[in-house]
């Protein structure tokens, strides 16, 4: 809103100290992101500026980094660039790897955890029934449990909850468990713990969606002679679904940046970017993390950007005016 002409000097100076104090905030909050993108095309290998870089010198910047992460963990990195190093770099890169790892989880986890979320959200919007504000409380409950106590107890759960794999379902979940029939430091166990630390972000997405819900296009689906199944897919799922897919893309962000619950039960073939972000920091410290913080950057705006404009498209189905 701009300064109305008939403002008072005091008025004036809040108006601008306002301003002020919003692009020092702003200026805090985004200057590390705005450090580690540059310094990811560092040709050194430190966590600084070198003088070339702050004189812009062109030979003081490289993509080495960004190569390190296709390169590193090849028997041959030095390989001529076809189609058989290509192969070698989605076998055996080792940021290639945690990278496909994470996908292939956050995946899974995003699908489970967007099932029952919207599942437990269009309940718990209906005015009958009970109990709903101890259920809601319970539910979100992964959002406010600090994870290192989450973690820690899926941990003992996964360790001690063990089964015969051959016993359950004629051994048809035998491959998803160990040896010993136990969750930890499998694909299975990591994909659960992530899709109960995503459920709360669904929920309340849906839930604020659902609150701007006509119900009475429900009773008039039902009076048309829609059945249910129908006035859900038809009516219902097309009105909520931008927040559907919005507490989807939170719930795949909130799996793809987890970290801890990792390190609590996976494994070493379940190692994620986290994870590997981690290890390299505790082992070697290498640039190389810059650059994979720089591509995360990116696909947490394109992301962002997504939910924003999802936002905006379930405003305009609402007959709200996006602001």
């Amino acid at each position: 809103m701009s300064l109305p002409i008939y403002a008072s000097p005091l008025e004036r100076i809040w108006y601008y100290t306002f301003r002020v104090i919003c692009a020092c905030v702003f200026i805090f909050l985004v200057a590390p992101i705005l450090i580690v993108i540059p310094l990811s095309f560092n040709v050194e290998p430190y966590f600084t500026f070198t003088k070339k870089m702050i004189e812009f010198d062109p030979s003081g910047y490289s993509l080495r980094w960004y190569d390190t992460l296709l390169t590193l963990g090849l028997q041959n990195p030095d390989a001529p660039r076809d189609w058989a190093w290509w192969g070698q770099v989605w076998e055996q890169a080792t940021w290639v790897k945690a990278a496909k790892n994470s996908v292939w989880i956050g995946f899974w986890a995003t699908i489970l955890a967007t099932v029952l979320g919207t599942t437990a959200a269009l309940g718990l919007s209906r005015p009958e029934m009970p109990y709903r504000r101890v259920i809601m409380a319970i539910l979100i409950s992964p959002m406010i449990v600090p994870i290192i106590i989450i973690a820690t107890g899926l941990f003992f759960a996964y360790s001690s909850a063990c089964i015969d794999p051959a016993s359950l379902l004629g051994g048809l979940l035998s491959p998803f468990l160990s040896p010993k029939g136990c969750l930890a430091n499998t694909h299975l166990g990591i994909i659960l713990a992530h899709a109960t630390l995503g459920i709360p972000f669904v929920i309340i997405t849906v839930t604020a969606t659902l609150s701007g819900f006509d119900q009475s296009l429900i009773r008039a689906s039902a009076s048309l002679g829609a059945s249910p199944r129908t006035t859900f897919f038809k009516v219902i799922m097309p009105l909520i679904l931008p927040g559907v897919i919005s507490g989807a893309l939170f719930a795949f962000v909130t799996s793809f940046d987890e970290v801890v619950a990792v390190l609590f039960i996976a494994g070493p073939d379940q190692q994620t970017i986290p994870r590997q972000m981690w290890n390299g920091i505790r082992e070697a410290i290498s640039p190389a993390i810059l650059a994979v913080a720089t591509i995360l950057v990116i696909i947490s705006i394109a992301l962002l950007t997504m939910v924003e404009l999802l936002r905006r498209r379930s405003e305009r189905l609402r007959g709200m005016t996006p602001q």
